[in-house]
């Protein structure tokens, strides 16, 4: 038996999803430079997980206030998930930020990630 050290690229577990991280004031300023932060970690080595299908994982607990402005980084976010074969998943929502989506409808585009002890909507 030979327990030497693989070449090549390391084997990714598909546990590890993707996570962008989204805190503080969400400006229309900021949107751009949050796509290109996304479309790094796609093309990144943890894109290469075996389950290329995955959701991205955007946390949005961090944001000060959910606004319009965040409505359309979640949007483009979504966009770019979508160019890249992938849904965003959005974590820990406040009632703010999911109201503002029900309205707009993109609610039906990105995926909720539920509370705990929380039915999921039919």
């Amino acid at each position: 038996m030979s327990f030497g050290h693989r070449t090549g690229l390391p084997v990714v577990a598909a546990m590890n999803p993707i996570v962008l991280v989204v805190t503080g004031h969400v400006t229309r300023d900021v949107v751009p430079a949050l796509c290109t932060e996304l479309e790094t970690l796609l093309n990144g080595p943890r894109s290469a997980a075996p389950d290329q299908g995955a959701p991205v994982e955007c946390d949005v607990g961090g944001v000060e206030r959910a606004d319009l402005a965040l409505v359309e980084a979640v949007a483009r976010l979504a966009l770019v998930a979508r160019r890249a074969g992938r849904q965003l998943r959005l974590r820990r929502v406040g009632p703010e930020l999911q109201g503002l989506l029900d309205l707009v409808g993109l609610a039906d585009v990105v995926a909720l990630e539920e509370p705990e002890g929380r039915v999921p909507r039919p």
